[in-house]
């Protein structure tokens, strides 16, 4: 189920620099809860094809994330919204400040 969560998350920051065709296949399985099977006989392709996109896109979502931080900033942030020692959230700033 952490699966499931992490990479929806990542989907919704990242999924405009999908394919059409890799979102598409991504949201059927990650949102619309359709097995392989089901997306394959949607779209007249091989289960296996379904599986392998999955794959590409998943690790391209993991590459975005390595450059970009965006899922990894907005943790950060939450959790300083969640503080209230004025401290620990300007340390916690400067560090997401400070990152590559």
């Amino acid at each position: 189920m952490e699966k499931f969560v992490y990479y929806a998350a990542l989907y919704d920051y990242y999924q405009n620099l999908l394919t059409a065709k890799n979102a598409a296949i991504f949201s059927y399985y990650y949102e619309d809860n359709f097995s392989l099977q089901e997306i394959a006989d949607l779209l007249g392709v091989s289960k296996s094809y379904i599986g392998a996109s999955l794959k590409n896109t998943e690790k391209k979502l993991q590459d975005l994330e390595a450059k970009l931080h965006l899922y990894h900033i907005e943790e950060e942030l939450n959790k300083c919204l969640e503080s209230d020692d004025i401290e620990d959230i300007k340390k916690r700033i400067n560090t997401l400040l400070k990152e590559d």
